[in-house]
């Protein structure tokens, strides 16, 4: 569907330049539509995308069901507040719930928030004298002052002191560092069970097994931040389920709606009485709009059967990939589960991201030297070809 364009990428470049903060390292593009793993820039040029919506967009850009369902709730009520039962939010904890570890939902609408809601909810549970959280190297929570003081990486804290206290470190895999932090005033561990930001980090054998049996050991709660791997991305409905290990607590937001700003916190219905009114809320959270958008969601990956394909893709990723490593030496590691996908380089990515988008092709660095791509769960098998030939020729060319 062609879309009228008022104006070039340069007039809303010149725009953001006078009234936007410029808090944001933008690409010199303005892009206005998007399908599936597809987007076009102002100017008519198209996009394969691989890393659509910073993990928001894991139906792609677009989904049909979602578009539908949020057409349809806007006409009939767009927002009341949480001091009224919604329908659609009842039926979207409800199917949640039952795709996980059971229990009850706390909406929000972003993952910084899922996370302060847990960080809440971990001290609630717990006597006053209990609050420390262990967290981990690597790791990222989100970038409210709570959350940013749950991510142990220094450079997001570079002038923001002081932070939050109660949060210690431990480095990501490190059973026995854990084990020594843990003290009369330790309350929680928080993981991501999957580092996401962190290079797509894949934990050690045994390692979520043996915090689980930290945490019993020592009456702990457990928090799975799964913002980024949660929702179908590993090709399970959450991460944890890889490992046969159960949190006691679960964060998601990112791909939870299908691009539209939602999350959750999801704890057992023995835990939730403890985040007790008054003590916590979001004025937008679990809204109509976003409920729609959960469930239609939800509809897409099952009615499309796409953990499977997300699994299927991921092996034709995988393929691609380490061929790639064996012909190319700037690739030092690949780390593949499902749409997570972290290809470690001998050199900063910083020039691989710009060489691909030259060639119409959007990826992702993080921790400067890992190419990050996180894609579509509906991708085709043709556009991973395609994707993976662009990839593949930008890192030869930069290794000649």
């Amino acid at each position: 569907m062609a879309t009228q364009q008022v104006q070039s990428s340069a007039d809303t470049i010149a725009t953001f330049e006078k009234y936007v903060v410029p808090n944001y390292r933008r690409y010199p593009v303005c892009l206005v539509r998007g399908e599936g793993s597809w987007v076009w820039d102002a100017e008519g040029t198209r996009y394969l995308d691989l890393f659509p919506g910073w993990g928001c967009n894991l139906l792609g850009h677009c989904p049909p069901k979602v578009v539908a369902a949020i057409q349809e709730q806007v006409a009939t009520l767009i927002h009341v507040p949480n001091t009224w039962y919604i329908e659609s939010q009842g039926a979207w904890a409800q199917a949640l719930s039952e795709r996980s570890f059971g229990g009850q939902a706390f909406f929000c609408n972003s993952g910084t928030e899922a996370n302060e809601a847990a960080i809440k909810l971990a001290r609630l549970h717990t006597p006053p004298s209990r609050y420390k959280i262990i967290t981990f190297e690597g790791g990222f929570h989100g970038r409210t002052l709570g959350s940013t003081a749950a991510t142990a990486q220094p450079k997001y804290h570079e002038g923001l002191g002081p932070l939050v206290a109660g949060f210690v470190y431990a480095p990501f895999g490190d059973l026995a560092a854990v084990e020594r932090l843990i003290d009369d005033e330790t309350a929680a561990i928080m993981v991501e069970p999957i580092q996401g930001e962190g290079g797509i980090r894949i934990p050690p054998e045994g390692f979520l097994q043996g915090l689980r049996k930290l945490a019993d050991e020592h009456d702990l709660l457990l928090i799975f931040d799964e913002v980024q791997s949660g929702f179908g991305r590993t090709g399970k409905w959450f991460a944890y389920q890889h490992y046969g290990v159960q949190p006691d607590v679960m964060t998601l937001a990112k791909a939870v709606c299908g691009g539209v700003a939602g999350a959750a916190m999801l704890t057992t219905a023995e835990i939730a009485p403890s985040l007790r009114p008054g003590m916590h809320a979001a004025t937008f959270g679990g809204n109509p709009l976003a409920a729609r958008a959960g469930l239609a969601s939800i509809a897409t990956i099952d009615e499309e059967d796409l953990l499977s394909h997300a699994t299927q893709m991921s092996d034709r990723f995988a393929q691609h990939l380490t061929t790639l490593q064996q012909e190319c030496d700037l690739i030092e590691d690949v780390r593949i589960l499902g749409m997570m996908i972290g290809i470690e380089l001998s050199i900063d990515g910083t020039d691989v991201v710009s060489q691909c988008m030259q060639r119409n092709l959007l990826i992702n660095c993080t921790q400067g030297n890992v190419i990050r791509l996180l894609p579509a769960m509906n991708i085709t098998a043709a556009e991973v070809d395609e994707g993976c030939a662009i990839l593949a020729d930008v890192l030869k060319q930069l290794s000649a």
